[in-house]
């Protein structure tokens, strides 16, 4: 199925490694031009441009689209305006946005500090607020249509018992903040959906899964974790125009475990 994404404009916050650097792959194997954003800390500790130069390289050679890498703190309004400009000058007008940028901080409810609750709803919800809101109002000032894919989590329907309130919580809000905005921007041609993945082997979780792979597995109803591109692939379809009929929908990719 051609998904009619040859030489549009994407941006994926949190582009450089996991879900992020599959769903740019995701993207550049339809034909679209890549924008990989990655984040670099202000106190030079973090720091993922090499990452997302990798990766850049990867879809050019793999895909023979062009690719960029931006940085940005999704958090931070003015690096997410820097960001969409330098986007638009080198590869084009951003057509699709796709939020993937989280941070999750793995803490029971009781010994969290207001700091790393204010953090990760300042990463997954402002950012998806910020990020949103340019590229809508880019968008309308240029009367011109898109796409805009959050990523939620089944656990912002079903909860977790492992310390991870905060991250539940903000993807719960995107959820609402998807069907919103969706509604807001029925009739003005930018469509506004989210997706809901499960467990996924990604390179974060990897060295937990490998050494009780069991354990893991019968978590989800299909007997197996998830992979990035499994996920990647909905994001795909979201973000193209076969997808014309869908707006404000929270998309369940997650083996079952959701089942919504």
């Amino acid at each position: 199925m051609d998904l009619h994404l040859q030489d549009k404009v994407a941006l994926v916050t949190g582009g450089s490694r996991g879900l992020g650097k599959a769903i740019c792959h995701g993207l550049a194997a339809e034909g679209a031009k890549v924008a990989v954003n990655y984040y670099r800390s202000a106190d030079g500790k973090i720091d993922l441009a090499g990452e997302a130069a990798e990766v850049v390289a990867e879809l050019e050679k793999a895909h023979g689209v062009k690719a960029l890498a931006v940085p940005a703190d999704v958090s931070s309004e003015a690096d997410v305006v820097a960001m969409f400009s330098r986007v638009e000058a080198v590869l084009g007008p951003v057509e699709v946005l796709v939020n993937n940028a989280a941070y999750c901080p793995v803490v029971p409810t009781a010994e969290i500090t207001e700091k790393e609750w204010n953090k990760a709803f300042a990463v997954n919800v402002n950012g998806t607020f910020l990020a949103s809101r340019e590229l809508v109002r880019r968008l309308l000032a240029a009367k011109r249509k898109g796409r805009i894919v959050n990523i939620s989590s089944q656990a912002a329907f079903r909860g977790s018992e492992s310390g991870k309130t905060a991250y539940d919580a903000s993807k719960g809000a995107i959820v609402a903040f998807t069907v919103s905005l969706a509604r807001e921007m029925a009739k003005k041609g930018i469509a506004v959906n989210a997706v809901a993945p499960g467990l996924m082997y990604t390179e974060m979780l990897a060295p937990y899964v490998d050494a009780n792979p069991e354990k893991f597995n019968a978590r989800l109803p299909i007997g197996r974790l998830g992979l990035p591109e499994e996920v990647a692939g909905v994001v795909a379809f979201l973000a193209s125009d076969r997808a014309s009929f869908m707006t404000g929908a929270t998309v369940d990719v997650s083996g079952g475990m959701l089942m919504r």
